[in-house]
């Protein structure tokens, strides 16, 4: 595998440039001891602080190209992801598994900014440090979690992690004082872009909290909340509960209603079945008359006979001639 040059480094410090020398046999005979990526997930990523990589071979410069082939077992591509991980949704979820895929044979770390630099540059956060760190533990594609992540990569960071790509999406990303915290990985050849998801950001969810604060806060006072707990003012808390008992009302008047609709519709339905067996019957007593009484009927019948018999005898026998 290629090693670095001396030489070969850009302006930040970040090596940038390969050499064609064959490594020595020194640096072949030391075996990599780096952390192997996780093929369990009965527990959660360490922290980097727990497992440093303290492999002391030689961690020689990749390629894209050479990490798209593939690297020894026991020298697996360390990709970066850093981000804040407030709220940890889908979007950071397909993100970090873009980063792990990126490569055959690849260690996802992924860095997590701390509070006060999170609060100074960026802004407050719903979820506290303990919580993000935590959170990014337990996504099946992290292999090791770096609490306090800089904002701003340094070659020292860089080095200390044996850090060989940095994943993130590619629109610049301006902040502290720079038009994009990327572009000196980028420039050493160290930045792999991954694809945002539409739709879904940490942003967006806020904004439908605030947008239906009121929703919220209602819902939150009836699992037992208070009006302290959710920063709400004596007047407010009166006129949420109030709406709560009215959505009450309105519950129980609907539920009235539909009972009422299905105690109508059962009585219909017998309405109808009774009289489709009056029909029925009434069809049944029709036919039952007319075959006694009709023109053609047996009553008719019955009495023809009688009436026949009735004759017979009362009329004379002829004498024989």
């Amino acid at each position: 595998m290629p090693v670095l040059t001396t030489d070969a480094e850009s302006e930040t410090g970040i090596p940038k440039s390969l050499s064609n020398e064959p490594p020595s046999e020194t640096m072949e005979e030391i075996e990599h001891t780096c952390p192997q990526p996780r093929l369990t997930l009965t527990a959660p990523a360490p922290f980097a602080d727990e497992t440093s990589c303290q492999c002391q071979a030689p961690h020689e410069k990749l390629t894209i190209a050479q990490a798209r082939l593939g690297t020894p077992v026991d020298r697996p591509v360390r990709v970066y992801a850093d981000g804040i991980f407030d709220l940890f949704h889908s979007g950071h979820a397909r993100a970090l598994m873009q980063a792990k895929t990126l490569f055959p044979n690849s260690y996802l770390l992924v860095g997590v900014c701390s509070d006060d630099l999170t609060h100074k540059f960026k802004g407050f956060t719903v979820m506290n440090e303990a919580e993000r760190y935590e959170a990014l533990r337990h996504c099946r594609y992290v292999d090791e979690v770096i609490r306090d992540a800089p904002w701003t990569l340094t070659p020292e960071f860089l080095e200390k992690h044996k850090i060989d790509f940095v994943a993130h999406d590619d629109i610049p990303y301006s902040s502290a004082g720079s038009d994009d915290v990327y572009k000196h990985i980028k420039e050493a050849g160290m930045f792999v872009p991954t694809q945002r998801t539409e739709g879904i950001s940490t942003s967006d969810i806020i904004t439908r909290i605030v947008r239906d604060y009121d929703v919220y806060a209602r819902r939150n006072l009836q699992r037992g909340y208070t009006a302290k707990e959710l920063n709400v003012s004596f007047i407010n808390e009166k006129k949420y509960r109030f709406q709560n008992q009215v959505d009450k009302m309105k519950e129980k008047v609907k539920n009235v209603e539909e009972r009422s609709k299905e105690f109508v519709n059962r009585v219909e339905e017998k309405s109808h079945d009774l009289i489709q067996k009056w029909e029925e019957k009434s069809r049944e007593f029709i036919g039952n008359f007319l075959e006694l009484f009709g023109p053609d009927g047996a009553w008719k019948q019955m009495f023809q006979e009688r009436s026949s018999r009735m004759l017979q005898a009362l009329s004379p026998k002829q004498s024989p001639t």
